[in-house]
């Protein structure tokens, strides 16, 4: 690819896209060859392509990353082999990067996110929406990157995220205790154990709050597994959760 070649210095936005019903697509791809070519990239975005990572001849092991990248999206709606030491090859250089967008990727773990150089991050979408066996990697630590984030982050998707109540306890706590809570304003907790209790101190901070995802958490009361959508309807759901 002429991408990885150093050809497109100016470059700032790289979008790969394959069709839902396109099958399993693999995409070799150099990080380090491209970071040396595309050094001004911002918007990097891989929509349902797998990345394998491949080495070139003469190639660098260690570049300064994408100094200027701001969303980096690698999602699928099937399952996605990326681990933690692929995504800092990626992001080791990206300290302003703001949108996060690893839906499919089972192998990264809340480990690998919170060792990350942004600290400034305002979307975190981390949902699993694939029908499978497949192992999920991080079952713990969720808490660490809401309180890494707390101050700036505005949508979370943790969709089929496997955290333990008490871990997702104290995740929506950083999140409502933080200084950011009046500029959340979505979260997807599908599928995930968050209980009233956890709940209900997020929704009464999050005054923004105009999403709210809450379908198919076995840990709510009947009723409550819907979407909410709007100031109004989620203030209604305080209200119950009172």
């Amino acid at each position: 690819m002429c991408l990885q070649r150093g050809c497109c210095p100016e470059l700032r936005l790289l979008e790969i896209n394959t069709k839902l019903d396109s099958g399993h697509c693999t995409l070799p791809i150099c990080i380090q060859a491209l970071q040396l070519g595309c050094p001004k990239l911002q918007t990097f975005r891989l929509m349902n392509v797998n990345p394998i990572p491949k080495m070139i001849r003469n190639t660098p092991s260690a570049t300064p990353g994408f100094p200027m990248l701001e969303e980096l999206c690698i999602a699928s709606s099937s399952h996605l082999f990326m681990t933690d030491l692929d995504l800092l090859n990626v992001l080791h250089g990206s300290p302003h990067l703001r949108v996060l967008d690893l839906r499919g990727c089972s192998r990264i773990t809340a480990v690998g996110l919170y060792a990350l150089p942004c600290q400034d991050l305002e979307c975190l979408y981390w949902g699993l929406y694939f029908n499978s066996n497949v192992m999920v990697a991080s079952n713990k630590g969720i808490h660490m990157l809401t309180e890494k984030w707390s101050h700036t982050l505005q949508e979370l998707d943790l969709t089929n995220q496997p955290f333990s109540e008490e871990d997702m306890e104290i995740a929506m706590g950083h999140l409502a205790n933080g200084s950011g809570a009046d500029h959340f304003r979505s979260l997807n907790l599908t599928g995930t154990k968050i209980t009233s209790s956890a709940l209900r101190l997020l929704v009464a901070q999050s005054t923004t709050l105009n999403y709210l995802n809450l379908s198919s958490c076995r840990y709510l009361p009947r009723g409550l597994k819907r979407i909410y959508r709007g100031q109004k309807d989620i203030h209604q759901l305080l209200e119950k959760l009172s």
